[in-house]
């Protein structure tokens, strides 16, 4: 499993490593979205959580998880990505896993300072009409403010905004910087150094795995 601060390059490295270790990428935010659309039990209790605007409860999202893992493409493992998000959801991932007779091999912390995430997002902005993303800094437009695929407006998403960003990054750090030490503590936990280009932060995590047999 992947863990990090917003802004680390989370989903973009857990694309690039599924791919390299032929593994599904297994995000809360994509079985939310099947269950929900599929009209599943499961689904259907999760939002009802979500339409009152609540946070969906641990057992809900715990018990989409193993169905996920329960089918076919996971039987020969899977990355874990944006889950957990706490500790008790680390205890409860663990306890399932140990009565699905699996356990998670290694979880890899990507490294970034906080100056760096505010930097990454929120030089973000989004095109009013196609939703592409720009960067101000790595993926600027030809012209300052439109969008060089539609012509479009950019503007920037309030999650960008820095105030915003910092606010992630304390309630991240009081709830989720805690499983560094709660991984580390089971001599899980790799940490490999989250900047720089995209392309050199996927080899570290492959070279991180290879010494632990991935």
């Amino acid at each position: 499993m992947l863990v990090g601060p917003p802004g680390a390059g989370k989903g973009t490295q857990a694309e690039f490593i599924a791919a390299h270790l032929a593994v599904p990428k297994i995000s809360t935010g994509d079985i939310f979205r099947a269950n929900v659309s599929q009209g599943t039990p499961l689904g259907v209790e999760a939002k009802r959580y979500m339409d009152a605007g609540q946070l969906v409860p641990d057992e809900v999202t715990i018990n989409m998880v193993r169905d996920r893992l329960a089918e076919a493409d996971a039987a020969d493992g899977f990355l874990l990505d944006g889950f957990p998000r706490t500790v008790p959801q680390a205890a409860a991932l663990d306890k399932l896993l140990v009565d699905m007779g699996s356990s998670l091999d290694l979880v890899l912390e990507l490294v970034v300072d906080d100056d760096e995430v505010i930097r990454r997002l929120s030089g973000r902005r989004t095109c009013r009409g196609c939703g592409k993303i720009w960067h101000i800094e790595f993926d600027s437009t030809s012209r300052e403010g439109i969008c060089d695929r539609c012509g479009s407006e950019l503007f920037q998403r309030d999650d960008d905004k820095a105030e915003t960003i910092a606010n992630r990054l304390v309630e991240y750090s009081s709830k989720t910087a805690p499983l560094v030490d709660y991984y580390g503590a089971q001599g899980k936990l790799v940490g490999i150094d989250a900047t720089g280009p995209v392309e050199d932060v996927t080899l570290r995590a492959i070279d991180a795995l290879r010494s632990y047999g991935g």
